[in-house]
């Protein structure tokens, strides 16, 4: 069906601007990522391997990673040619490589950030701690970790300062985390030392938050309304259509083969005046009837030349006979009619 008016265009582009609205809704999810550290893990030893990736990442590739070392940011690789992709170090560094990763993707959309401690030559003991949030509710392990040292050890573990308990196996469990739970954590080994400091950041679970509920409700009603809309309009052009289709057609089945061929006037010879009863009457029966005009006579015919008369052949309908007799004698003149045959008849007008 072709779409003929304005209305349905302006529906179209309510119904693109809600669609970009979802879009864009979408996208600001996609902030809530966080870049993935193989290990998985905070803390690393001097010279340890790490790899920073964020493909994949809400779906999506083409990533980069983006790294702030004592307030310089810069892309993780050694190019920004080379940027795109995972950030793999081969040997880690603290000076070069403890700071703050993250990804960014086409200069707009940008993760969550993650914590790297690098710990120099000197330290012997990390603590094992995830770089993204835990979830609520879950179980969390924390690990403490001697370098070059494979049996247990005594190991004593603490939160923003304040010891929250001992372990011979080197782990600690922190059961049905909680927002309570956050802090800064460290460990620390007899005759080897103590980790950094990190923090343990505790997650919501994973819902929707209502105000995307009520953003996708109301894109939802707005997505159905226009279709419904589009629909009514396209119902109702197409019943307008019809019905124009409809009396067109009735039309020209009411109206004579003849109709718009002829012309029905009467005119009388002195005054050149239309008979309007005439006229009217036609139009109202549909009837045809021919325009009568001064016949050329020959010159012979004086006779008829001198008394000035008018004559015309009228065909059907046969009552054209008394239409004509009583306009005539409306306008005054004396009438003469002869009757040739029951379609034709001579009328005659005598001033």
């Amino acid at each position: 069906m072709e779409v003929r008016f304005p209305t349905i265009r302006i529906l179209l582009n309510v119904l693109l601007l809600l669609v970009t609205v979802a879009e864009f809704s979408d996208s600001q999810t996609h902030n809530s990522g966080f870049p993935q550290v193989l290990p998985n893990r905070q803390q690393f030893f001097q010279s340890e391997p790490i790899t920073i990736s964020c493909e994949r990442l809400n779906g999506m590739t083409g990533w980069r990673v983006m790294k702030k070392i004592n307030g310089d940011v810069r892309t993780c690789a050694s190019t920004w040619e080379t940027s795109i992709g995972p950030c793999k170090i081969s040997n880690a560094y603290p000076s070069a490589d403890s700071g703050e990763y993250w990804c960014e993707h086409g200069g707009i959309q940008k993760s969550n950030s993650v914590n790297i401690t690098v710990t120099d030559l000197e330290s012997h003991v990390i603590l094992e701690i995830p770089p993204q949030p835990v979830t609520q509710g879950e179980n969390v392990t924390l690990h403490c970790r001697k370098k070059d040292a494979n049996s247990n050890y005594t190991v004593k573990f603490y939160k923003n300062g304040v010891s929250t308990g001992s372990s011979s196996s080197g782990n600690i469990m922190i059961p049905t985390v909680s927002k309570s739970d956050e802090g800064l954590y460290k460990c620390s080994i007899a005759d080897a030392g103590e980790s950094p400091e990190s923090w343990l950041t505790v997650g919501s679970h994973p819902t929707v938050p209502y105000l995307e509920i009520y953003m996708g409700l109301c894109i939802g009603l707005g997505v159905l309304l226009v279709v419904i809309l589009l629909i009514l309009v396209g119902v109702f052009q197409r019943n307008k259509h019809q019905q124009t289709i409809r009396s067109h057609t009735k039309e020209m089945s009411l109206t004579p083969a003849g109709a718009h061929n002829s012309t029905a006037s009467f005119q009388s010879p002195s005054s050149a005046q239309t008979v309007p009863a005439v006229v009217s009457r036609a139009e109202q029966n549909n009837e045809t009837y021919s325009l009568i005009t001064k016949p050329r006579m020959p010159k012979e015919d004086n006779a008829l030349e001198s008394v000035q008369e008018t004559y015309s052949i009228v065909r059907k309908p046969s009552n054209v006979k008394e239409l004509a007799a009583a306009s005539w004698l409306q306008r005054g003149a004396s009438q003469r009619i002869t009757s040739m045959d029951p379609d034709n008849f001579y009328c005659a007008i005598q001033n």
